[in-house]
């Protein structure tokens, strides 16, 4: 049905319309003129702090039943002497204002001042304390990924963005893996318990795991925080990569999983090796090993070409010819070397002769004295040793007498 066009007719005594522009600026300066909303003091917890460029600072005030938007100049955020985090209890001074292009109601903070922990912050820290206490988050029980993994776990929504990027990712760069998804609720109230239930359904089936879930609030993450599913994740058959909202976000899965990612993007690119790398990477090892078979071939055709040429009647003839020169060469050496070796030998012999001759008994004889023996050989050195009636020699330069004594021993 096409639709029928109703031109507006300015009627006598009929209201005038306002534009929405209007209607909005009404707004705004009826807000901006009631002292009430300017100068006020609120208390509420701190929630969804976003830090811009620029270095104004965006986050909401919230507390059991209502919530409500806050914007924090740079100018103001410099004098604040703290920086402002989700789950801080803080009472902040400011101006009420409407924005008329987005028309929406906020809070322009002038200053804060911390006024206690939020039941959400209180929660966090009790849990956190507690398991890094039992040793949960300790590197020394973080397990490495691996580095070929065959079938790949997925534990998210089943719609959105994140299951989609994943699946993008792994199909582009690692092809040949199996994906698991296992749906599960990622906000709310029942989400770590969904969380837990697709966790244990697919860790069992799978080599790595991906908990992945968009941005959002600390409301939005709290399931991620439970200690629960943290104990889950640590008690995970394989490994568990979290990748829970934007890189500021940090929830107690992140501190329990083997590896933090940034982002789901991010976790999916740890998880699997680049194929096309891989395949340039074979690639190349396959043209090395190519070229160094080629090398070898060719080193042992050198080798065999050499051998046949060696074994041929004119590499036989070679051989022997060389040989039959280094023989030639050897016996000129020898002949060279010999006769000194042998003057040299004679000449230390003769030497040693003489001086034999300087110490044998037979130079004595020769300057005419003479050695007495007994008939056994034994030489006489003392005219005590010798008493009458003995049988001696007496041995000259030109042989031996024999003797007997007949007269004892005289005095010198």
């Amino acid at each position: 049905m096409d639709p029928i066009a109703v031109t507006w007719e300015d009627r006598p005594g009929s209201p005038q319309a306002l534009t929405v522009t209007q209607l909005a600026r009404v707004i705004r300066d009826t807000v901006r003129a009631n002292p009430i909303l300017s100068r006020i003091l609120v208390r509420g917890e701190v929630s969804n702090v976003q830090r811009a460029p620029s270095g104004h600072v965006f986050f909401t005030l919230k507390d059991a039943t209502a919530q409500l938007s806050c914007t924090l100049f740079r100018e103001d955020a410099e004098m604040l002497g703290f920086d402002l985090e989700d789950g801080m209890d803080v009472v902040v001074s400011g101006d009420v204002d409407v924005f008329p292009r987005r028309g929406s109601v906020q809070l322009l903070v002038k200053a804060a001042t911390p006024a206690g922990v939020g039941a959400f912050w209180a929660a966090y820290q009790k849990t956190r304390k507690k398991l890094a206490a039992e040793g949960l988050f300790d590197a020394a029980r973080k397990r490495p990924l691996p580095s070929f993994p065959q079938t790949i776990g997925v534990v998210t929504s089943e719609i959105g963005a994140v299951v989609h990027d994943i699946v993008t990712i792994l199909r582009r760069r690692y092809p040949i893996a199996h994906i698991v998804i296992a749906p599960a609720l990622v906000q709310g109230p029942e989400a770590s318990v969904s969380l837990r239930r697709a966790l244990a359904v697919v860790s069992d089936r799978v080599d790595v795991v991906i908990v992945a879930r968009g941005g959002g609030s600390l409301e939005d993450l709290w399931c991620f925080n439970d200690e629960g599913l943290a104990r889950a994740v640590a008690a995970s058959r394989v490994p568990v990569v979290s990748a829970i909202g934007h890189e500021t976000d940090v929830t107690i899965v992140d501190f329990v999983a083997d590896v933090r990612a940034a982002t789901p993007s991010a976790a999916a690119e740890l998880v699997s090796p680049d194929a096309t790398e891989l395949m340039a990477r074979i690639n190349g090892a396959g043209r090395s090993l190519v070229e160094e078979i080629r090398e070898a071939l060719r080193g042992v055709r050198h080798r065999a070409t050499a051998l046949r040429e060696r074994l041929s009647p004119r590499g036989l003839q070679r051989g022997i010819e060389a040989n039959r020169a280094l023989l030639e060469r050897s016996f000129v050496a020898l002949a060279a070397v010999a006769p000194r070796e042998v003057i040299r030998h004679r000449e230390r012999l003769e030497a040693l002769g003489r001086r034999l001759d300087v110490l044998s008994p037979l130079a004595t004889l020769q300057r005419g004295y003479a050695i007495a023996e007994r008939e056994d050989g034994r030489v006489v050195a003392h005219a005590v040793e010798v008493e009458s009636g003995d049988a001696l020699a007496v041995r000259f330069q030109d042989g031996r007498i024999r003797v007997h004594v007949n007269q004892e021993q005289e005095e010198p």
